[in-house]
């Protein structure tokens, strides 16, 4: 594709943008679903160290299963749900307007919008996830052992939520310490939780 039509692309995309308000929505989606991909695998990871289950191939194939599960869930459940409220927005538009807006820059934007929100919604939590798991991809390669890909794994989700939290400090002008430190109690309790569960469930098998 020639430079100039990507270019063209783009500023087209950002006026689809611009009017549909599609930036703020998206910012939500990704932020919720990354860390609802990085949780649901912190847990997948300590749930098969406390069961001593650390098999790289059996956590990579739950990792992958996992990402192509929430892949397809965030794309369809926000294709579906986006396009409702726009429908129902654009069918606004055009009671007020007296006119089929459909075909133009309304009906484009806002069919812009539905796809890009379902593709954030769906790849951000698989994105999140595979990131969590990608030590035990190294274990296969035998550079590292299975004991240091699972803390790995938890520090780079700790990582990936101070990061969500940077992001969120950022776009509330808030203290990103603060948000980070935030984001981080909630990764700590979770793999509290995640540990406490499946040692109670272990010893009930």
């Amino acid at each position: 594709m020639p430079r100039k039509k990507i270019k063209k692309t783009i500023k087209r995309w950002k006026k689809y943008s611009e009017i549909s308000g599609v930036a703020p929505i998206t910012r939500r989606y990704f932020v919720m679903n990354a860390f609802d991909g990085a949780l649901t695998m912190l847990g997948v990871v300590i749930g098969s160290y406390v069961s001593g289950v650390l098999q790289p191939i059996i956590i990579i194939s739950a990792g992958i299963a996992g990402s192509i599960a929430m892949g397809t869930s965030g794309i369809s459940g926000a294709y579906m749900t986006e396009k409702a409220e726009r429908t129902k927005k654009l069918k606004g538009l055009e009671k007020a307007m007296l006119s089929d807006m459909k075909k133009g820059l309304h009906g484009k934007s806002h069919r812009f919008a539905t796809i890009f929100a379902a593709i954030v919604d769906g790849v951000s939590p698989a994105m999140a996830a595979m990131f969590v798991i990608s030590p035990f991809f190294i274990v296969n390669f035998g550079i590292i052992s299975s004991e240091i890909a699972f803390f790995s794994s938890i520090t780079i989700t700790l990582l990936v939520l101070s990061l969500l939290g940077a992001y969120l400090a950022k776009i509330s002008d808030e203290s990103m310490i603060k948000y980070g430190i935030q984001m981080l109690l909630v990764g700590i309790i979770t793999a509290f939780i995640c540990v406490g569960a499946s040692i109670l469930l272990g010893g009930q098998i």
